[in-house]
């Protein structure tokens, strides 16, 4: 997952909006959102390591995660980051704390958002910090949870139009999210990849040959508790190959 932008209670009828894109190698096999009979949970799946980068419980749990860029500090033995959400997606609040507390230095850094649908909280694994999302607009992408980078600040900004203008309809949510449009040099980041590849992944869509925006998610909570869930996957050009939608009401834990 590369980046996500979360409304929290900023619609009449959806008091909780969630537009996310993984953004991933093509060449790493993945299957498509799907219902997880043994553990019961919708995600897609990372079918090399196993694990999966976004996903909701029958019970209302969320959880989603995005790679900290720090190519410097990598190491390749460590555990697939991927096996995060679904633990917290198994676990409630007070268990997943305590186990990112004990165990986050066991992968490389993330940033792993996750809880109940109407409590949800982000844990930066580099600073060891966790952020209730509070009412308001929140997006959580590859640095630390206090940055905000030039993908975030547009994403942000065009899902705040949008929804203070009513309008969710997804077509609309979808364009947050294939937003080609690349930072200015001079607010990049410096997460220590070259000038040219910074630049490549400023965009809230990437396309390349052999790195993009594999999948988009959007999720809608109304204030009856259903969820819709819409998934988008993409081939290597960036032109849509499958769309799919769930719709359920999770029962809380």
């Amino acid at each position: 997952m590369c980046v996500l932008f979360i409304a929290v209670e900023q619609h009449p009828d959806y008091p909780l909006i969630i537009c996310a894109n993984r953004d991933e190698f093509h060449q790493r096999l993945t299957k498509k959102m799907h219902w997880w009979t043994e553990q019961n949970i919708l995600a897609g799946q990372d079918l090399q390591a196993g694990g999966t980068w976004l996903g909701l419980s029958r019970d209302g749990y969320f959880s989603a995660l995005t790679n900290f860029r720090r190519p410097d500090s990598f190491d390749a033995t460590k555990r697939s980051r991927g096996d995060l959400v679904i633990q917290a997606l198994k676990n409630d609040i007070k268990q997943t704390q305590q186990d990112l507390l004990i165990n986050a230095h066991k992968y490389n850094d993330f940033n792993l958002v996750f809880g109940p649908l109407n409590d949800l909280q982000a844990f930066d694994s580099v600073n060891q910090q966790f952020v209730k999302l509070d009412k308001g607009f929140h997006s959580v992408c590859n640095g630390a949870l206090d940055d905000v980078w030039p993908k975030m600040a547009l994403g942000l900004q065009v899902l705040e139009t949008a929804i203070t203008n009513r309008n969710v309809d997804i077509e609309t949510l979808l364009s947050v999210l294939t937003n080609q449009t690349t930072a200015e040099p001079s607010t990049l980041p410096n997460t220590g990849v070259s000038a040219i590849l910074e630049t490549l992944l400023s965009s809230i869509f990437i396309t390349s040959p052999e790195y993009g925006t594999r999948s988009s998610a959007i999720i809608l909570q109304s204030t009856t508790g259903e969820l819709c869930v819409y998934e988008y996957t993409y081939d290597k050009t960036g032109t849509i190959h499958t769309q799919d939608n769930f719709n359920f009401s999770p029962t809380v834990k």
